[in-house]
């Protein structure tokens, strides 16, 4: 049994045990801490279902989008395999990470456009304003990405335009980005190496 599932066994035991013990007593009546504990007892057992769960207050928590995103990427081949060297110098987005989420996601983003232009250059394809949704569109009818590759960045490049735009950005999202960022980019390096 992984962590995350021990964890999730540990909240719904505990948050059932209470429930039925403030139950169990007749003077103890169903009110709105029962409640409450059995929505935390089911909430380990929703949040892989949920797209994003926001608290009063303005605590907002993004689930699932990121994490499909880099199952996408992966599938379609786009992380490097290659471990990862340490190097002295991090990408632009990585420095901004731990003071603004949001800027480290638009880092990423410019990132990945980049590489795009490159191809697209090495390619003998002028895009020089192409948007990154034009750009996937003309590698792809060109035959240059894949239709898996090219629908795989184009969904990630609409969550880091969302970062883009204001969206907020949580912890998860930041850790996200250290994780499959430097992968990605390193595999879109790898793609511009063939080409040269």
């Amino acid at each position: 049994m992984n962590e995350v599932r021990r964890t999730q066994v540990f909240i719904t035991v505990v948050a059932l045990i209470v429930a039925i013990v403030h139950v169990v007593w007749p003077n103890i009546t169903i009110d709105g801490v029962t409640v409450f504990l059995l929505v935390v007892a089911l909430l380990p057992w929703l949040i892989p279902l949920l797209k994003s769960l926001e608290f009063p207050g303005g605590w907002k928590v993004e689930f699932q989008e990121l994490e499909k995103a880099r199952n996408k990427v992966d599938k379609a081949g786009l992380l490097s395999k290659r471990s990862r060297k340490k190097r002295v110098v991090a990408y632009s987005f990585e420095s901004v990470l731990d003071k603004d989420p949001n800027l480290a996601l638009a880092g990423l983003r410019i990132e990945i456009e980049k590489r795009l232009l490159q191809i697209a250059k090495l390619n003998h394809l002028d895009a020089t304003r192409a948007s990154v949704g034009q750009l996937l569109r003309l590698l792809n009818q060109r035959q240059i990405l894949t239709p898996q590759e090219s629908m795989a960045l184009y969904d990630m490049s609409g969550l880091l335009n969302a970062a883009v735009h204001g969206a907020e950005v949580d912890k998860r999202a930041a850790d996200w980005a250290v994780e499959v960022g430097p992968k990605l980019l390193q595999g879109l390096d790898e793609k511009i190496e063939k080409y040269k």
